[in-house]
C-alpha cells in the first residue's frame, strides 16, 4: 500500500470510527486551484473548500495551516501564535515529511510532531471539503464535527479565530 493510500485509509477509518456522516467523490486529480474550481463546478459542490498549507518554521519545525481555500497566509499572525517565522515548505521537503503530493496535502494522518493550526471559521461551514491525500478523491463532512475529528489526532492543535 502506498503512503497516499495509507493516509486515505486512515481518514476513512477515522470518520467511520467517529460515526461521522461524510460524502466522497472520485474525479480527475486535483493538484491546483483551477482544477479544483472546474471539478467543483462539474460535480456541483456547495461545501467550503479547505486548503492545508504545509509550513516550515524558522529553526526547522513544521506546522500545517488548515483554512478556507480563499484565505491568504498571514505569516505575522502565525509567528505570533508559534513564536517562529513560517514560510511555505518546498515540495520535496513536504513530500519527505508528509508523504503527500503538492496540491493534495491532507490535514489528517500527518506525523504527530507537526502542529495543526485550524481556522475556526471552518467549524461554521455547512460542509468542509478536503483531499484525503489521494488527489483524485474529495471528502466532505459537516464543519460542526471538525473539532471532534481534530481532537482524535495525536498532533497538537491550535485554534485560530478572528482573522
Amino acid at each position: 500500500m502506498s503512503k497516499l493510500e495509507e493516509i486515505y485509509q486512515f481518514n476513512i477509518q477515522l470518520l467511520k470510527q467517529l460515526n461521522i456522516e461524510y460524502r466522497e467523490w472520485q474525479h480527475e486529480p486535483i493538484l491546483d486551484f483551477a482544477t479544483d474550481e472546474k471539478v467543483a463546478k462539474q460535480l456541483g459542490w456547495t461545501g467550503t473548500h479547505s486548503k492545508s498549507l504545509f509550513l516550515k518554521l524558522k529553526g526547522g519545525d513544521f506546522a500545517l495551516y488548515l483554512t478556507d481555500k480563499d484565505k491568504r497566509l498571514d505569516s505575522k499572525l502565525i509567528k505570533s501564535l508559534l513564536g517562529k517565522r513560517p514560510s511555505i515548505c518546498g515540495d520535496e521537503e513536504m513530500r519527505q515529511q508528509l508523504g503527500c503530493v503538492p496540491g493534495a496535502v491532507c490535514p489528517f494522518g500527518i506525523p504527530s510532531n507537526i502542529v495543526i493550526i485550524v481556522d475556526t471559521e471552518l467549524y461554521q461551514a455547512k460542509e468542509v471539503l478536503y483531499t484525503p491525500a489521494l488527489p483524485e478523491r474529495t471528502i466532505g463532512f459537516p464543519g460542526n464535527v471538525l473539532k471532534q475529528v481534530l481532537d482524535q489526532l495525536d498532533s497538537p492543535v491550535i485554534e485560530l479565530s478572528g482573522e
